[in-house]
């Protein structure tokens, strides 16, 4: 099931830390309010996307897994 988002971020096939830094830049340039779907394939990435949304005080709305993919929902707080 999709969660509605705003934005978008494709970052499958890249490794730790890279989904992160483009989630933390697009998050930098959205308006309060807003929701970020990120699409990773690194399995690293839950914990880390755990870790950015506990230290920068977003809200991580949804996680989904399927097939290897992992779909982070972030909403900018």
């Amino acid at each position: 099931m999709m969660t509605p988002h705003d934005f978008d971020i494709d970052a499958r096939g890249l490794n730790c830390p890279l989904p992160v830094l483009r989630a933390k830049q697009a998050i930098g340039h959205m308006e309060r309010g807003k929701v970020l779907r990120v699409r990773a394939s690194d399995p690293g990435s839950v914990k880390d996307f755990d870790a950015f949304c506990r230290q920068s005080g977003n809200e991580r709305v949804s996680f989904e897994e399927s097939d290897g993919e992992y779909t982070f929902y972030l909403r900018k707080t």
